[in-house]
C-alpha cells in the first residue's frame, strides 16, 4: 500500500521533475488546462547538473571501461614479454605511437596495424572482459571509494576548523 505525505516546499528534496513527453502531465500548462491531481516528486536521489544524458555513474563506468583495457594491456605486456618477445617488441612499439586514453579506439587501430596486431589485439579485448567478470573486486572498489571519501572530507572539515580556531583565537 502506498502512503503519500505532504512536505512543506522547505523540506522538498532538491530534484526537479523529469521533463514529461505527454501533455497531460506538463507542470507549465495554464490552470485552467491542468487536472486537478496535486504533482508528485518521485526523486530518491539527487538531481546532478551538467552530465547531459549520461549520469555520473555512466562517466565513472566509461572511466572504468578505459581503466579495464589499461590493465589488459599490461597484463597482455608482462605475459608477451616472457614467452613471446617480438610480439611484446610490436605491441610496445605500438604503444609509443598511440595514446590508451580510449580503450576502444586503442584497441580498434591496433586490430587495423596488421594481421600480427589483430591478434594483440584480440588477446587484449578477452583479457579485459576476463579480468572485468571474473578478477575485479567490486565489493572492494565500493569499500575503498566510501573509506576515501569519509577520510578526505574527515581531514578537510579537520584543516579547516583547525585553520579558522587558531586565526580567531590569535585576533
Amino acid at each position: 500500500m502506498e502512503t503519500t505525505m505532504i512536505l512543506p516546499f522547505s523540506q522538498l528534496p532538491f530534484c526537479p521533475p523529469k521533463p514529461c513527453r505527454s501533455s497531460k502531465a506538463s507542470p507549465f500548462r495554464s490552470w485552467k488546462q491542468r487536472n486537478s491531481r496535486p504533482t508528485r516528486f518521485n526523486c530518491q536521489k539527487m538531481y546532478v547538473p551538467g552530465f547531459g544524458e549520461a549520469s555520473p555513474e555512466a562517466k565513472a563506468a566509461k572511466n572504468l571501461h578505459n581503466f579495464f583495457n589499461y590493465i589488459a594491456v599490461k597484463i597482455v605486456s608482462a605475459q608477451l614479454q616472457s614467452y613471446n618477445p617480438e610480439a611484446y617488441k610490436d605491441l610496445m612499439e605500438f604503444l609509443e605511437r598511440h595514446s590508451l586514453n580510449d580503450g576502444d579506439k586503442f584497441c580498434a587501430d591496433l586490430m587495423r596495424e596488421s594481421a600480427r596486431h589483430q591478434s594483440l589485439a584480440l588477446r587484449i579485448l578477452e583479457v579485459r572482459s576476463a579480468y572485468c567478470k571474473n578478477d575485479f573486486e567490486w565489493d572492494n572498489l565500493k569499500r575503498l571509494v566510501f573509506k576515501g571519501v569519509n577520510e578526505a572530507n574527515t581531514k578537510l572539515m579537520r584543516d579547516y576548523v583547525s585553520e579558522t580556531t587558531r586565526v580567531e583565537s590569535e585576533k
